[in-house]
C-alpha cells in the first residue's frame, strides 16, 4: 500500500510544534514530558520527508531548518538572558545556558537522526550535533569568552586574597571551553589559559615587589613558608577547577614571579644578599635558599656562581696575607708563613665543604664550585715557592720527628687525608710527587720518620687519590730501608766471622736502588785513609753477595761521629762525611790553605765554602781561619781550633742548606720531557696518522692528571720526535703528523 506524501508547510508545521514544546521545557514553562509516542511520530515524521522521492525530498531543507532552531533559540532568548547579566550572574546564567543548549542538541538531533544516518553522511555534511555546538560557539561564546574570561580570573584573584568563591560553578565554566573545544585543548589554552597566567604573573610579581622592599633576603627567604603556601593553593585550584594540564605552567609562573625575577637582586643585596649570607655564616639562610631555588630550572647556578666567587675570594686573601707575611720576615708562634697558610686552606676548605654537604645537599653545582675556587688559589706561588712545594713541606712537618706539627696519631690521620684532598687542586702533581720524595728521603735516611705507619698510610692515600705510578718510588724507597736493615745485619755478620777484616771502626752503610730515589751529586772524593779501608771492607762483602751490582757511593748523604781532642776535654762531633774528611786532614797537618783543602779532598769550590763556613764562621768554630772574617776566601787558611769548647758532650755541626728548590724543578722538568715524549709516541703508534690539533688534545688529557697543560712544551718534543725519526709531518698537509715505526 503507498505511503502517503507529506507536503513541506504540513510536516514543518508539525515539527515546529515539537521544537516549540522543546525550548518551553527548557525555560521552565508549564508543559509535558515527550512521550515515547511523541518521540517516534516526530522521528517518524522527519524520516518520512527525507525518504520521500523529489521533488518531496525534503532533506535538505530540514538540514537547514535544524541549524535555524538553534540561531533562533539563540539570538531572541539565550544572548539577551546573558547580555543583562554581569560577573557572577552572568557565569551562572551561562552554565545554565550551556546546559540548556546540550539538552536541546541531544533531543533534536534524536528527533533528525535520520539524517545523520543517511544524508549527512552521503554528503559529508557536518554532523548534527557539531552543528548544535558550533551555533553556540558562534553565537554565544565568541561574543562573551572576554567577558566570561575576566569574571573567571575576577574571582580567582578573589580566592587568592582569602575570599570563599564558588568553585564548582568555576569548574563548570571551565567545561565549557572544553565542550566548545569538542575534544581538544586549543580554546581551553588560548582562550583561557594564557591570560590566566599573564594575570597569575601579574598578581605575584605585585606580591613580590612589596616583599622584596620591605624584607632582606633571609627575611624574603622566611616567607618560604609563603610560598609553599602559594604553590599549594595553586596545586588545589587545578584539583578543583582547572585542567591538569595547567598545574606545571602554573607552578612555574609562581616560582618564576617570587624567585627567578627578583633572583639578581634579592641574591645581591648588599647587606643581607648571598655574599653577606656566606660572609656571616648564615648556614641556615642559605639551606633556606638552597630549598627555594633547587626547584627552579638553572636556579641554582647564580648561587653556586657566587659561592665561588666568594671562596676565590677568601682563598686569595690568605694566599696574600702569607706572601706579605714571608716578604716581611714575619713568622708566628705557630710555624712559618707559608706552613700557616697550608693550615688555614685546610680550614677553609673544611668550612666550605660542610657547607656542601649541609647547605647544598650535595649538589654536584656545588662540588664543581668548590673544585674551582680551590684550583684558582691553590696554584698561587707563595714567597716563590709553588703550592707543591708547600703541600710537601706541610706533610714533612707532621711526618719528621720535631716537626712544627704536633699531632696526636688521630690527628695526623685527619690532617693527612685532608692534605691528600688538597692535592687534587693542585696541577703540578708530578711537582709534588718529586719534592715529596726528596723529603721522604731525608726522613728515612737520616731516620727522622716520626711514625711508619703514618708513612705507610699517606702513601695508600696518595695511591688511591693519583693511582699506583705516582707512588711506586716511593713505596720502592720504604721497601729499600726495610731490604737495607737486613743488609746491614748481614754485613755485621759478616765482620763477627772475620775479624781480619774488621775496619777499625764502627761502619752502617745503606744499600739503595738507584730508580726509586731522588738523584744526588756524586764526586770522587778524595777519602781519608781511614773511610777507604771501610769503603773496601763493605765492597768484599757485598761481592759475597752479588757480583751484578755496582756500588756508587753518595757521600753527601753520609754520618761520621768523629771525636774532637781539645784542649778543656774531648767532644764527640756528629758531622757529614765531606766535614769528617776536611777535619781528619789536620790530624796530620797543624795548618791548611784553601786551595791545599782543596787539592786533597778534590771537591768544588762552591762545596768547599759551605764545608768551611761550617767549621770556621758558624756556631761551632772547630777551625780557625786568617783572616778571620765572615766569608770564606780562596786566600784564607785554617788551623785546628784545639781552644774550642762547649756544655755539651755531643754535638751537630749541621752544614748550611742547599737550595734544592732549582734541581728538583729541573729534574720534573726533565721527567716532563720524558712523559710527553712517551705518550705523543704511544698516540702515534696506536693511531698512525694524527692531524696537528687533535694529537696536542689527545696529549693534553693524557698527561693533565700529573701536571698543568703546556702547549709550547708539547709542540716542542714533537719538533724534537720529529728530528729524531719518531714521527714526520705529511707532504702535502703539513698539519698532518706520521708515526715511523
Amino acid at each position: 500500500m503507498a505511503r502517503e506524501t507529506i507536503e513541506w508547510d504540513q510536516g514543518w508545521d508539525y515539527i515546529q510544534k515539537g521544537i516549540t514544546k522543546l525550548k518551553r521545557i527548557l525555560e521552565e514553562q508549564p508543559e509535558q514530558p515527550f512521550s515515547s509516542e511523541e518521540y517516534m511520530d516526530l522521528y517518524t515524521t522527519i524520516e518520512n520527508m527525507s525518504t520521500q522521492s523529489p521533488p518531496h525530498d525534503y532533506s535538505q531543507q530540514l538540514y537547514d531548518k535544524y541549524q535555524e532552531a538553534f540561531k533562533e533559540y539563540i539570538t531572541l532568548t539565550v544572548l539577551p538572558s546573558l547580555r543583562e547579566k554581569h560577573d557572577e550572574f552572568m557565569l551562572r546564567e551561562l552554565v545554565k545556558r550551556w546546559s540548556n543548549h546540550k539538552v536541546m542538541v541531544r533531543f533534536l538531533s534524536r528527533f533528525f537522526h535520520y539524517l545523520d544516518r543517511y544524508f549527512i553522511a552521503q554528503r559529508s555534511l557536518p554532523a548534527l550535533n557539531e552543528v548544535g555546538l558550533t551555533c553556540f560557539r558562534d553565537l554565544v561564546y565568541n561574543e562573551i569568552n572576554g567577558k566570561v574570561r575576566g569574571a573567571v580570573i575576577t574571582l580567582i584573584d578573589k580566592e587568592r586574597e582569602g575570599e570563599q568563591i564558588d568553585r564548582e560553578l568555576l569548574k563548570n565554566v571551565l567545561d565549557i571551553f572544553f565542550g566548545i573545544g569538542m575534544g581538544h585543548m586549543e580554546r581551553y589554552e588560548n582562550d583561557f589559559e594564557e591570560p590566566m597566567l599573564n594575570d597569575t604573573g601579574r598578581y605575584y610579581s605585585h606580591k613580590a615587589t612589596s616583599w622584596i622592599l620591605e624584607d632582606s633576603c633571609p627575611d624574603y627567604m622566611l616567607k618560604q613558608l609563603k610560598f609553599e603556601e602559594c604553590l599549594r593553593k595553586e596545586r588545589e585550584r587545578v584539583s578543583h577547577y582547572l585542567h591538569s594540564s595547567s598545574e606545571p605552567k602554573l607552578v612555574e609562573k609562581v616560582q618564576h614571579e617570587l624567585l627567578v625575577v627578583f633572583a639578581n637582586q634579592l641574591l645581591e643585596k648588599e647587606n643581607s644578599g648571598c655574599r653577606a649570607l656566606l660572609r656571616d655564616d648564615k648556614v641556615d639562610d642559605l639551606s633556606r635558599m638552597y630549598r627555594l631555588y633547587h626547584k627552579i630550572p638553572k636556579g641554582l647556578e647564580l648561587i653556586a656562581n657566587t659561592f665561588k666567587q666568594h671562596v676565590t675570594t677568601e682563598g686569595t686573601v690568605l694566599v696574600q696575607q702569607a706572601e706579605d707575611a714571608a716578604s716581611n720576615q714575619a713568622t708566628t708562634s705557630s710555624g712559618a708563613p707559608e706552613q700557616v697558610l697550608i693550615r688555614k686552606i685546610i680550614e677553609l676548605h673544611d668550612k666550605y665543604m660542610a657547607y656542601v654537604t649541609d647547605c647544598f645537599s650535595n649538589n654536584s653545582l656545588f662540588h664543581k664550585a668548590l673544585k674551582e675556587a680551590f684550583e684558582v688559589f691553590c696554584n698561587k706561588t707563595v714567597a716563590g715557592g709553588s703550592s707543591a712545594e708547600l703541600l710537601a713541606t706541610f706533610c714533612d712537618n707532621i711526618l719528621k720527628k720535631g716537626g712544627s706539627e704536633k699531632l696526636g696519631d688521630e690527628a695526623i690521620e685527619e690532617t693527612l687525608e685532608k692534605v691528600v684532598k688538597l692535592l687534587a687542586y693542585i696541577g703540578d702533581k708530578d711537582l709534588f710527587a718529586e719534592f715529596y720524595r726528596k723529603k721522604l728521603a731525608r726522613r728515612l735516611l737520616f731516620d727522622r720518620s716520626a711514625n711508619d705507619d703514618h708513612e705507610r698510610s699517606i702513601l695508600t692515600k696518595l695511591k688511591q687519590q693519583c693511582g699506583a705510578q705516582f707512588t711506586s718510588k716511593m713505596e720502592g724507597m720504604v721497601t729499600d730501608l726495610t731490604l737495607a736493615r737486613e743488609n746491614q745485619t748481614g754485613f755485621e755478620g759478616y765482620l763477627s766471622s772475620n775479624p781480619a777484616a774488621h775496619p777499625g771502626l764502627d761502619l752502617t752503610v745503606t744499600v739503595l736502588t738507584t730508580g726509586f730515589w731522588p738523584s744526588y751529586k756524586s764526586f770522587d772524593l778524595n777519602l781519608p785513609a781511614e773511610m777507604v779501608r771501610c769503603v773496601e771492607v763493605f765492597k768484599g762483602f757485598y761481592e759475597t753477595k752479588t757480583k751484578h751490582r755496582k756500588l756508587t757511593w753518595i757521600y753527601s748523604l753520609g754520618t761520621c761521629h768523629v771525636n774532637g781532642k781539645f784542649e778543656q776535654k774531648t767532644i764527640e762531633l756528629v758531622v757529614s762525611t765531606y766535614q769528617a774528611a776536611v777535619l781528619l786532614l789536620f790530624n796530620s797537618s797543624d795548618r791548611l790553605s784553601y786551595s791545599e783543602i782543596m787539592a786533597q779532598l778534590n771537591l768544588t769550590h762552591d762545596d768547599l765554602v759551605r764545608l768551611l763556613h761550617s767549621l770556621s764562621c758558624a756556631k761551632y768554630k772547630i777551625l780557625t781561619k786568617e783572616p778571620n772574617t765572615r766569608s770564606i776566601s780562596q786566600t784564607d787558611s785554617f788551623e785546628f781550633n784545639s781552644k774550642f769548647t762547649d756544655r755539651m758532650r755531643r754535638i751537630k755541626i749541621p752544614l748550611p742548606p742547599a737550595d734544592e728548590r732549582k734541581k728538583v724543578v729541573e729534574d720534573v722538568d726533565k721527567d716532563r720531557r720524558y712523559a710527553i715524549d712517551a705518550a705523543l709516541v704511544r698516540i702515534m703508534k696506536s693511531r698512525k696518522v694524527l692531524g696537528h690539533q687533535q694529537l696536542v688534545s689527545e696529549c693534553v688529557e693524557q698527561l693533565s692528571r700529573m701536571f698543568k697543560r703546556d702547549i709550547e712544551a708539547i709542540k716542542k718534543r714533537m719538533e724534537d720526535l720529529i728530528t729524531r725519526d719518531y714521527l714526520e709531518r705529511d707532504k702535502e698537509n703539513p698539519n698532518l703528523f706520521r708515526y715511523l715505526a
